[in-house]
């Protein structure tokens, strides 16, 4: 089975940097999504920043500029640097992937979560 391992997060004040990593392991054939979300308390979940296997990686507008997502692709893990943090960036942040298997199926995983609080 595929699991995402997910750490740090955490609390920083505004304007401070915090980093994201993620780990996918268990029998992967090829990660065609990777990257992250989030979830404020009574919003839905939203796309922060997601790299896609053909080589480009999508922020959502808010984020542009200042959060910056890199793929290890031998290591299969993803990282999230969030500089320039505001408190509206306060969610849980869960890891997501899209995993394709060996036959071609492709399945979505999510990490756990990991909360990221940005004081004012």
């Amino acid at each position: 089975q595929v699991q995402l391992v997910e750490s740090g997060g955490g609390l920083v004040q505004a304007g401070g940097s915090l980093s994201l990593s993620c780990e996918a392991s268990g029998v992967i054939f090829n990660i065609n999504v990777f990257g992250w979300y989030r979830q404020a308390p009574g919003k839905q979940r939203e796309l922060v920043a997601v790299d896609r296997s053909g080589g480009s990686t999508n922020y959502a507008d808010s984020v542009k500029g200042r959060f910056a997502l890199s793929r290890d692709h031998a290591k299969n893990t993803v990282i999230l640097e969030m500089n320039s943090l505001k408190v509206e960036d306060t969610a849980v942040y869960y890891c997501n992937a899209d995993i394709e298997n060996s036959r071609g199926y492709v399945y979505r995983y999510w990490g756990q979560g990991t909360q990221v609080t940005v004081s004012s």
